[in-house]
């Protein structure tokens, strides 16, 4: 089209004859056509227009020379189909071009690149502003767009490095605080509109300041790099990963509600971090710990779902690290709490609260206990039984694991003395234990006041003694074998490179980590063929092998026809005090003939759990009595029928569809539809949960799932069928 045609188009009247003055007026067509033409021809700027499609329907001539495939390939298409917004713009990166031309509102100097065309070579990167007003006729009719563009590679390339630098980690590369929290925002405020879903995972790694400490900053700088390399090669596509300062990482997933998935997301995460790590030719063995919190459940403001994500991480590191946890409304200041945990384990250790249980290790052929593995227990005051996952990763965050150790090797030693003389004591021993340069003498120290004989003391070790300092490490290795003591590599095969330990250090003994043994029966696992290799492969290097966590005949049979030569677990018995030892040792009842059930199951969860069951369009109270991935037992409802369909209000939004397997007197047990996943911290719960979009379509509030039940106020204030089934009280003691 003609750049007078356009004119024409935007209005312009008729030519008029130039008067006598050099200055041109409005009327002279002619004249501001020439002006225009003189214009385009600088490559100052380039006008177009579109029709009412918003094709494209002119372009200044001049912009042919910055167009690969030629001006004339441009003409007619949709401009959607010409250019595009910069994806990295976060200010406009929720509004594509389309968008923008189908609101009929002014466009201002929005960037744009052209599009390659197909069958056209490929273009050198270039970007455009793109100004325009939207036409519209007499009767309000829409007409398309005139407007003008300019060529601003240079300046926005500039823009966008000095906006890189400002938003992005110049160590990894990565997000920096400023842009996660900006993305997070603007996410969120977009996503609240349009009633999505979209999580945030919290990232600490652990024992990263040893590395710094030991190894120095530069290794640690190092090591900060490929953790980012190594987060970007597992986190999905679409999702935006960022270091918000020191060894703190964050992960937005935008549309993801799934707590299996993000669960098996966050194992993938702790796995890929704890693998070691090349720094300067030295190795390094870090761990990682996640927070989890999920918007809308736990949050509508991106303040929320940073706070919920913050409590999470601090409970997974408070207990036990190397794990994660979803944020839930009973979690509670850890930090404060990680403090009088600590505060009561000084106290324990001062007033005998601790004790030390024995596990038997028995030899398979003849059932004799060999040995006893010491396990620290903890029975507070007013807390009742606390688990070691919890006060021993707490304790090793202070000196007081050191004095937690020295007692319970006392203790361990002093105990044994009481026993056969044939008959071994394993205590284990905490990575920050193993690497105090005062360790070999708190074990000599111990034997020696005892009088127990070396052998029969076995050290447990895992694979984090070995980060860090290797000179020194090897140099404890080299003085606890002068001692005589056994030593022994503990949870062997969850980690990554435990064939090189093998090779540099003296173990004696070899542990097959539960996990393998929990999953060896199952079909399409290859734990029972890792178990297989772990056995051959210390008979090859003449060590002994124990294989932990054997519950149930199924696999009790299996790992003994793999050759299992020793075994501690549930199937000969559980942790048990000094005082049922003696007992045992004083009837001659040094064997142990296997106990347990026929097949392994997984562990169902004794709880006492207040649940709404509903059934069509009523709802009933009941209790929960156990509960297991698969299903549950429930007490509180008579009459109903193996068959009938269910779903059981967990609460927090959180609705389990099930079938009922078993039903006697008031108890039914019910089978699971869809499993429900780990919560990081051994609690179950539902992959996904009830929007509070969904809540407040049914009259609640929208605002974050709080504490209760919510399917009543969703199954309507209509008239409702008679209740089938009859509701009777249950006490917790009953």
């Amino acid at each position: 089209m003609a750049v007078g045609g356009l004119l024409r188009g935007f209005g312009g009247g008729s030519v008029s004859a130039r008067p006598a003055s050099r200055v041109i007026s409005a009327d002279d067509t002619a004249a501001r056509i020439k002006v225009l033409d003189d214009y385009e021809r600088t490559g100052i700027a380039w006008i177009w227009a579109t029709d009412a499609e918003d094709r494209l329907i002119y372009l200044s001539p001049s912009a042919d020379e910055h167009l690969e495939e030629g001006l004339a390939s441009l003409l007619d298409k949709p401009l959607t189909e010409l250019f595009e917004i910069d994806p990295d713009n976060s200010d406009r990166s929720d509004r594509p071009l389309q968008f923008q031309l189908k609101s009929r509102k002014k466009i201002t100097d929005l960037p744009v690149r052209p599009i390659r065309q197909p069958g056209a070579p490929t273009p050198k990167e270039s970007w455009w502003a793109l100004s325009g007003h939207p036409l519209f006729d007499a009767e309000g009719k829409f007409q398309g767009y005139r407007g003008s563009t300019k060529d601003i590679t240079q300046a926005y390339e500039r823009a966008r490095e000095d906006s890189r630098l400002a938003e992005y980690d110049s160590l990894t590369g990565l997000a920096n605080r400023h842009r996660m929290n900006r993305k997070l925002e603007s996410t969120l405020a977009a996503y609240k509109r349009e009633k999505r879903s979209c999580a945030l995972l919290m990232l600490d790694l652990d024992k990263f300041k040893q590395v710094n400490d030991t190894m120095g900053h530069q290794a640690g700088d190092d090591l900060l790099r490929q953790v980012a390399e190594r987060l970007m090669a597992v986190v999905p596509s679409g999702c935006e990963v960022g270091r918000l300062g020191g060894d703190e990482f964050q992960i937005v997933m935008p549309d993801e509600d799934d707590r299996g998935k993000l669960g098996d997301l966050a194992e993938k995460i702790i796995q890929m971090l704890t693998s070691p790590y090349q720094l300067d030719g030295k190795r390094a063995i870090i761990g990682a710990s996640v927070g989890i919190s999920i918007a809308p459940y736990d949050g509508l403001e991106a303040e929320e779902i940073i706070h919920g994500a913050d409590l999470a991480l601090y409970a997974a590191k408070n207990s036990g690290r190397g794990t994660y946890r979803f944020y839930s409304a009973d979690l509670k200041d850890v930090e404060q709490e990680r403090q009088e945990l600590l505060d009561d384990l000084r106290e324990a250790l001062a007033t005998e609260q601790l004790a030390l249980h024995y596990q038997p290790v028995v030899r398979t052929s003849d059932n004799a206990v060999v040995g006893f593995e010491a396990l620290m227990r903890w029975e507070h005051p007013e807390r009742g039984n606390v688990s070691p996952g919890v006060f021993i990763p707490a304790a090793e965050e202070s000196d007081l694991i050191n004095q937690l150790g020295q007692w319970a090797l006392r203790r361990a030693c002093e105990d044994a003395l009481q026993w056969p003389e044939n008959v071994r004591i394993a205590v284990n021993v905490s990575a920050r234990q193993f690497t105090n340069k005062g360790f070999p003498a708190v074990v000599t120290q111990a034997l020696a006041e005892t009088g127990l004989a070396p052998d029969r003391l076995e050290l447990e070790l895992t694979e984090t003694v070995f980060m860090g300092d290797s000179e020194a490490t090897d140099q404890t290795f080299k003085t606890l074998k002068a001692l005589g003591v056994r030593l022994a590599l503990d949870d062997f095969g969850t980690g990554y490179s435990s064939l090189s330990y093998l090779r540099n250090a003296p173990f004696d003994k070899l542990k097959v980590d539960k996990s393998f043994v929990d999953s060896c029966t199952q079909k399409n696992e290859n734990s029972a063929k890792i178990i297989t290799a772990i056995i051959g492969l210390s008979e090859a290097l003449g060590m002994d092998v124990t294989v932990e966590g054997v519950e149930a005949f199924d696999q009790f049979k299996l790992v003994t026809a793999k050759g299992a030569k020793y075994i501690q677990g549930w199937i000969y018995s559980k942790a048990r005090p000094q005082s049922d030892i003696l007992e045992i040792i004083a009837n001659g009842g040094y064997k142990i003939e296997p106990s347990g059930p026929e097949t392994y199951r997984p562990e169902r969860r004794s709880v006492f759990r207040r649940i709404g069951v509903i059934h069509e369009d009523n709802r009933y109270n009941a209790v929960m009595r156990d509960l297991s991935q698969t299903g549950s037992r429930i007490e509180g409802l008579v009459g109903v029928p193996v068959g009938t369909g269910l779903v059981l209000d967990l609460g927090g939004g959180q609705l389990a569809v099930c079938t009922v397997r078993r039903s006697q007197d008031a108890i039914i047990g019910v089978e699971f539809e869809t499993p429900l996943v780990s919560d990081g911290a051994g609690g179950l719960v539902t992959r996904h949960r009830v929007s509070p979009y969904a809540l407040a379509a049914a009259g609640m509030p929208l605002a974050a799932l709080p504490p209760g039940n919510y399917p009543s106020q969703m199954m309507g204030d209509g008239p409702k069928s008679a209740p089938q089934f009859l509701e009777v009280q249950v006490a917790r003691g009953s």
